[in-house]
């Protein structure tokens, strides 16, 4: 009788052990791309908790289980590697990762099949604090100008050549931290608060629809760790 009870309790231990671990696991959603909207395909995710490595799909996208307080960690030949803490309530994953200095880093980009279309990553002029000591210059029109092939400011406006514009107007988008903006916050914004700029055109504006046919001006800012 008492091998009967034991043995009982042994199952049940492991059973509802079992779910209890079960429930705390759970899945997230994710998306990888670069410069903010060009997908990065087959991208390592490796999860800290599980030691599990997957790709993103054709679109840039992941799902994946992880346990409370998790870690990931997104990495892709000629990327920068980002690793991303998990809060108790993520659901949804957006990583951008940024291309690393140099030619090389692009062709690793295409070579490898991280970006499906070629053309939208060459479409894209990028310009970092690494490369160029921003707080030199006194706003950002001074630090835009001359710096990026085809691109010049009139009127307060950045002008992208080689694009068609469909508008009245023929500014560029101007997207801050994500968010999109008028040129008028191109007076008002110091350089040495700026992380990057990347200017894109062509098949690479796509994603802002009828707003980036003129082209798109990505600013990243600083942030506290920066």
């Amino acid at each position: 009788m008492k091998t009967n009870l034991f043995t009982l309790f042994v199952v049940l231990f492991f059973v509802f052990g079992s779910a209890g671990v079960s429930a705390q696991e759970r899945y997230i959603d994710g998306i990888v791309t670069t410069f903010d909207s060009i997908a990065v395909i087959g991208a390592d995710v490796w999860v800290k908790s599980s030691k599990t490595v997957i790709k993103t799909d054709t679109l840039g996208r992941f799902k994946v289980a992880v346990l409370p307080g998790d870690k990931l960690k997104i990495s892709a030949r000629g990327f920068v590697s980002r690793s991303v803490k998990l809060e108790d309530k993520t659901k949804i994953v957006a990583v951008n990762l940024k291309l690393k200095p140099g030619d090389k880093s692009r062709e690793y980009a295409i070579g490898y099949g991280y970006v499906k279309d070629g053309e939208k990553l060459n479409a894209v002029a990028q310009m970092t604090d690494d490369d160029v000591d921003f707080a030199q210059y006194s706003n950002m029109y001074d630090l835009i100008r001359g710096r990026f092939a085809g691109v010049q400011v009139a009127g307060g406006e950045i002008i992208i050549r080689g694009v068609n514009s469909i508008n009245s107007s023929s500014a560029a988008l101007i997207v801050v931290d994500g968010i999109t903006t008028d040129g008028s916050i191109l007076g008002v914004l110091s350089p040495a608060q700026v992380k990057s700029v990347n200017v894109i055109k062509d098949g690479g504006a796509a994603i802002y629809g009828s707003r980036g046919a003129n082209g798109v001006v990505i600013i990243e800012t600083k942030r506290g760790n920066d």
